[in-house]
């Protein structure tokens, strides 16, 4: 079928699906963990779970779903055995941090609607991992920091309220880098004091990329259906292409910031990741809309309720016209010339084009931190343990013989220090803010128009950061793996504010031409051997 993963191996991973005991629980220094939720599948249907989740996607989960041959509660607990398999032992991914305690109940739920006729649509009773920098009630949003692991929201962030009125299951939380990755400088992407060390599944001695690394890395081995994260500079779009996945970094304004921890209100936004364009279309459609509480929000008026599917076409590259911004050489060069003919082949025009990335005004999130930090954490109930930026930084100096800042905590510190409220501090911050966004959204456009793009195509996530500062969209795809190690290659697409639509078309267009995506069981199998059923003599540790 034309938007499902189309498997490109026939040997498949099957993870033993043993019962579980128990739900997940949150604890100060633990990662998820497991605790009675009576998930053996006996009461369901017999035998091994029908479908290979590595290699299926959103659209035939919901056609075995329509066909009764499976129940979102049989769903619910085949990830959960996936987190149990990959995430806390065999691999021991770091990917998921905690689940949610009626991950199980809204399954249930979701089951029920279904036999009534009220499914809701692509991502009816379909698991779905967040990031936790992003508040789920009756769950601690940590955004990876020993100073928040009990720090309980009051409800829902406004992107979390979309997914469940579209029927999502809220499977749980994946960990992150620290606060985002702007804890301190040097900090290993995928590390936080809280999560520890998320691991890449194509190459452990690669770093999973960016501070989305565990919903990078849970999207890629199946751990959920799709995950979201967050971006204020490439973070969507690095772990997506370390991963082998779709992203979507949005245009600022598309999904809105309500309940997300934040770094900077001018840049940051939350965005799909998957192992399909489809999947991603499909979580990003979901998770738009226009909040009261997010005043970026109004500018989405003309996208909000957008269906994103509805733009997908395996012809979309017919005619379409691609800047080309990236050079390579070896492998990664190959790989780009290889997706650049598939390009062309399916009727795209390239034009090679430069866009100047370098020489922008200095960066505006040191002085965005502490404000838009100290303004989520007094929206938390009266009993949250920080109620500002200088609360946390304490913390961490009183319990550094704990770990909570096994890197230091430069980036927190310097926030600190900044004082909005100072006449010529200000000043320099609305300057450096306003020239900064008309600066990377001038050279974006001039190349546009000058050149009739409909998008500037990226090696990697070299879209990353003058994306960010312009608040325009990029969609990561893969295009291939190093031959030498198996390790991703991807590029990214840039577009104009509002521009998702077409940038997924484009990127779909590629993807069902190119089907380069494999899973990282396929690509690094031993790190899978002891997570599966295997054959006596292939050797796995006792």
């Amino acid at each position: 079928m034309p938007h499902e993963i189309v498997p490109r191996h026939p040997r498949r991973l099957t993870v033993r699906f043993t019962t579980l005991v128990g739900l997940l629980a949150t604890a100060l220094l633990t990662v998820a963990t497991l605790g009675p939720a009576g998930t053996t599948r006996a009461a369901d249907r017999p035998g091994p779970f029908p479908l290979d989740l590595e290699r299926t996607g959103i659209l035939d989960l919901q056609r075995a779903l329509a066909a009764r041959r499976i129940t979102s509660v049989e769903l619910t607990r085949a990830y959960l055995d996936r987190v149990h398999a990959l995430n806390s032992r065999g691999p021991s991914l770091n990917a998921v941090r905690a689940i949610a305690p009626d991950a199980l109940d809204q399954a249930r739920a979701a089951d029920a609607a279904r036999r009534s006729g009220r499914a809701r649509g692509p991502l009816h009773g379909i698991p779905v991992l967040v990031k936790d920098n992003i508040d789920v009630r009756r769950m601690p949003t940590t955004a990876g920091a020993l100073a928040l692991a009990r720090s309980y929201p009051s409800g829902d962030a406004f992107l979390v309220t979309r997914l469940r009125a579209a029927g999502a299951i809220i499977l749980g939380k994946t960990n992150l880098t620290e606060f985002a990755n702007f804890t301190t400088n040097g900090m290993p992407s995928g590390y936080s004091g809280l999560g520890g060390q998320v691991l890449n599944p194509y190459d452990v001695s690669q770093t999973p990329s960016g501070s989305s690394s565990g919903s990078g890395v849970a999207a890629a081995t199946a751990l959920a259906a799709v995950t979201v994260g967050t971006e204020t500079s490439g973070s969507i779009l690095s772990p997506s292409v370390a991963n082998s996945l779709v992203g979507v970094k949005p245009t600022v304004g598309l999904v809105s910031r309500t309940g997300v921890v934040p770094i900077s209100a001018t840049q940051d936004t939350a965005g799909p990741m998957a192992r399909s364009v489809y999947d991603a279309a499909a979580l990003l459609t979901a998770l738009t809309g226009i909040d009261p509480a997010d005043p970026a929000t109004a500018g989405s008026a003309s996208s909000a309720g957008t269906d994103y599917t509805r733009a997908l076409d395996p012809a979309a590259l017919r005619g379409a016209r691609i800047g080309v911004a990236s050079t390579a050489t070896g492998n990664q060069g190959e790989a780009l010339a290889a997706a650049k003919e598939v390009l062309r082949q399916q009727g795209a025009t390239l034009v090679d084009v430069t866009v100047e990335t370098g020489g922008l005004p200095p960066s505006i999130l040191t002085y965005e931190f502490k404000r838009d930090l100290n303004a989520y954490l007094r929206r938390l109930p009266a009993n949250a343990p920080m109620r500002t930026l200088d609360d946390v930084v304490r913390f961490n100096a009183a319990h550094a013989a704990e770990g909570t800042i096994k890197f230091g905590q430069t980036q927190l510190t310097a926030s600190n220090d900044v004082h909005l409220d100072d006449p010529a501090t200000r000043a320099a911050y609305e300057s450096n803010r306003d020239a900064g966004v008309a600066a990377a959204r001038q050279r974006i456009d001039s190349v546009l128009t000058a050149n009739d793009l409909d998008a500037i195509l990226f090696l990697g996530s070299g879209s990353a950061g003058i994306g960010a500062r312009a608040q325009y969209p990029s969609v990561a795809v893969p295009i291939g793996y190093d031959p030498a190690n198996g390790r991703p290659i991807g590029i990214s697409l840039l577009g104009t504010a509002w521009s998702e639509a077409r940038l997924l078309a484009l990127a779909y267009g590629y993807e069902q031409a190119a089907h380069r995506w494999l899973p990282p069981s396929q690509v690094n199998p031993s790190l899978f051997r002891c997570a599966a059923e295997v054959t006596v003599g292939r050797g796995c540790a006792p």
